[in-house]
């Protein structure tokens, strides 16, 4: 049963990815009222006659609900199996209560105009629900024996870690609502804004200059991040990774929002921009729970002999 919801917990943050990135199609293309303002039913109907924009819709709308069941298997199945750790004590409720969220503002946004500040709040619900199911997965398939977290981070590479999180969470709530004011072209060139590196601040340039500048910090603050990182890698390499990973796609998210720009919002880019974002947020999360040292009761579960073993040795004696 605990193989099986590992594999589950995969397959659940794979379907979590896919919910994200389809979710960045039905509002990059439009698609958002695809169903009219009907929910969970699309035009009143259970199966609508299909638009291009009511397909994207309710695929958007089937795809959740698939991936809804199977991280309710997974929140069962880890708390049957896990429930004695810590971290799944936390992640279940975490990522049951995301989920939740994020289905009711999905709904509250179809059956009721909603302003962008709100709009906003939908993809950044959704980066939580996606990092709680992958640290899920992460916790479970952790390799028996010593792991690295049972080795000390320094206490202020662990406050760096959770204040760069918290830093990319406002940098990706600020791009949300800068795309839901349909204010992401205001800028029509890149890196400069109308050619000059400080433009004339007018609303829509204003909140685009503000993300630019947000996400500027973000790439300084994980390279810094990763070059501290580095310094520990012989007693801690998974924070040198993690961090090293983090910074290669603050990067290309950095290079993708040029993209965006450049190609006028072209579908690939839109969504190669979210998806990569979504990873960002995955990577931040997946050091955050590294920096924190693992319960008692899993350090003793990890130095506890295999059940097969201490049978073995009963024989024997």
């Amino acid at each position: 049963m605990q193989r099986a919801v590992r594999w589950l917990s995969c397959a659940a943050t794979a379907g979590m990815f896919l919910v994200l990135l389809m979710g960045a199609a039905v509002t990059n293309t439009g698609s958002a009222e695809g169903c009219g303002r009907s929910w969970p039913l699309c035009h009143g109907q259970f199966i609508p006659e299909f638009a291009l924009q009511t397909a994207i819709e309710f695929s958007h709308r089937a795809v959740t609900g698939i991936v809804g069941l199977l991280i309710f298997a997974l929140a069962v199945g880890a708390w049957m199996g896990w429930r004695e750790r810590t971290e799944i004590r936390v992640l279940v409720p975490l990522m049951l209560g995301s989920l939740l969220v994020q289905s009711g503002l999905g709904a509250w946004a179809v059956l009721a105009p909603q302003s962008p500040a709100v709009l906003a709040l939908h993809f950044g619900i959704s980066l939580v629900a996606f990092a709680s199911v992958f640290l899920t997965a992460v916790v479970l398939r952790e390799p028996a024996g010593e792991a690295p977290r049972d080795r000390p981070a320094p206490p202020a590479f662990r406050r760096a870690a959770w204040a760069s999180l918290a830093y990319v969470y406002l940098v990706v709530y600020l791009g949300a609502y800068v795309r839901h004011t349909g204010a992401s072209l205001a800028c029509l060139d890149w890196p400069l804004c109308g050619g000059a590196l400080i433009p004339a601040l007018s609303a829509p340039v204003a909140a685009v200059f503000a993300h630019r500048l947000a996400a500027l910090g973000s790439l300084l603050l994980l390279a810094g991040l990763a070059l501290w990182g580095q310094r520990l890698r012989l007693a801690r390499p998974d924070l040198a990774r993690g961090s090293a990973v983090a910074l290669l796609l603050v990067t290309l998210q950095a290079l993708g929002g040029g993209l965006v720009v450049l190609t006028r919002m072209s579908l690939f880019s839109t969504l190669a921009h979210a998806g990569v974002m979504t990873l960002l947020f995955g990577s931040l999360s997946y050091l955050c729970l590294q920096v924190l040292s693992r319960p008692a009761t899993a350090r003793l579960a990890s130095a506890r002999p295999p059940a097969t073993s201490r049978r073995a040795s009963v024989s024997s004696a």
